[in-house]
């Protein structure tokens, strides 16, 4: 693996399942980018607050100190759904690659109301959802449906034609 892969998505989407799975398959490190929260963010989260562009900044520039320091390959799991929050990171590694798990609202809602213990209220989803800017052509990545198991989404990203 030559560049960084940033798997990226709603709440709910599988981000951490998918990233700890897709990493051990590369053989390269993984995060959590949700470990890379301030407290003050987590705390928002947790009280059912949206974060701000002010709040995100200071973290997705956490995650891309991560990304600079594996620029030869890992795997870190971040929501990153806007252009701008991609760009920010594409500030710290040119050519990082992005998977966004994609699906329906409904999938989300579902996984998030069989989960317990993380600070990402269910509520949050709606504003996640209205947020979220699709991978554009220009960007380097790919859109896995979220859908099926966590090894036929790991198989899908194996066998892709990356870009």
């Amino acid at each position: 693996m030559s560049t960084p892969v940033v798997v990226m998505g709603v709440s709910g989407s599988g981000k951490s399942t998918v990233t700890a799975a897709l990493a051990q398959r590369l053989r390269v490190p993984f995060a959590d980018g949700d470990d890379l929260h301030p407290e003050a963010n987590i705390a928002k989260m947790s009280r059912g607050e949206a974060l701000d562009d002010g709040d995100r900044f200071p973290w997705l520039e956490a995650v891309g100190r991560w990304l600079a320091d594996h620029e030869h390959g890992g795997v870190i799991a971040c929501s990153a759904l806007r252009r701008t929050y991609r760009d920010q990171l594409r500030r710290h590694v040119a050519d990082v690659l992005f998977v966004h798990l994609d699906g329906s609202p409904e999938i989300f809602q579902r996984r998030q109301a069989g989960r317990s213990g993380h600070f990402m209220p269910p509520s949050l989803l709606a504003s996640q959802l209205a947020t979220l800017e699709p991978l554009e052509p220009d960007e380097h990545g790919l859109v896995i449906d979220v859908d099926q198991s966590v090894d036929a989404i790991v198989d899908q990203f194996m066998t892709s034609d990356r870009p």
